[in-house]
């Protein structure tokens, strides 16, 4: 049972909540980060403090804790392992929320290789909640508590999903980076293009209307988590090379293919969704009927 939580970057939205579900669950929670939250969660105490450099503080509540949680930036939690490695419990658990695994994996193994730990990567905006949602498990140095966890967050109403570090980092990069890029760039596109969003909104259909608003969740989200999914993945640089090419071959084949030609590609993408194609045009449908 998880008694004593430090949850490091309590003042973000990832690390808020985790903190609100343990507290839940009767944990003591600390929230450590270097701002004071906006609004604590009730029950927890406040520890202003930097994890790459610990003060006396902060390495007394992360020595008592069962669990950690690192709901910090990757390149802090990167800087912050080997001094966690010195002062955490030996029967402590260590929990990352890092969008990309393979460097945190590696840096856990290497200095803190007896330390219980396990990569978490909730695959949605923290204020949907967990209840049905996907959460990337990656486990780092397996042990007890690690299952206990992963159980706990199953019991959250999450669907944890196990998966090694690289091919967490692989199919982020698909389904996050590539889609990230292909928005944002449609948000660039549209900036310059400069059109009238009022008439536009008078007149967009469906699917406009649904760029639209994935291009105004991500622009009003935190910029530091979304550069994060494409500057710290290393298979992010590939998947938006992808996403540039396959616009030059639409526009070559627009300019140059025929309409038997287009019909044959659009055939290829339906192809290439393969069994899944009826599940994904079926809550297209129903998106749009809320559009």
């Amino acid at each position: 049972m998880i008694r004593r939580c430090v949850v490091v970057g309590g003042a973000g939205a990832v690390g808020r909540l985790f903190a609100e579900r343990l507290l839940a669950g009767g944990a003591r929670v600390a929230v450590a980060d270097t701002v004071e939250p906006g609004a604590e969660p009730a029950g927890t105490h406040y520890v202003r403090g930097d994890i790459t450099s610990l003060g006396a503080r902060l390495e007394a509540d992360l020595g008592h804790a069962d669990l950690v949680v690192l709901a910090v930036p990757d390149a802090v939690a990167l800087a912050a392992v080997p001094g966690l490695a010195a002062v955490l419990r030996p029967d402590a658990l260590l929990v990352d929320t890092l969008s990309v695994k393979q460097p945190v994996t590696a840096a856990v193994r290497a200095h803190a290789p007896d330390v219980q730990a396990v990569g978490l990567n909730p695959m949605f905006a923290p204020d949907l909640g967990f209840e049905g949602r996907p959460v990337a498990a990656v486990v780092v140095n397996d042990g007890p508590q690690v299952g206990g966890l992963l159980d706990l967050v199953a019991g959250w109403g999450a669907r944890v999903v196990p998966m090694d570090a690289a091919e967490h980092d692989r199919l982020a990069a698909v389904s996050q980076a590539l889609t990230h890029a292909a928005v944002l760039g449609f948000g660039l596109a549209l900036n310059r293009l400069g059109p009238d969003l009022a008439r536009i909104r008078e007149i967009a259909p469906p699917p406009h209307q649904a760029l639209l608003a994935l291009l105004a969740r991500i622009s009003s989200g935190a910029p530091a988590v979304y550069r994060d999914v494409q500057a710290a993945n290393p298979e992010a640089a590939a998947v938006r090379k992808e996403l540039a090419e396959g616009v030059r071959l639409l526009t070559d084949l627009v300019e140059h293919g025929s309409e038997a030609e287009f019909a044959t590609v659009l055939g290829q993408l339906r192809d290439g969704l393969g069994e899944h194609a009826p599940h994904y045009r079926d809550l297209c449908a129903r998106m749009f009927t809320s559009l």
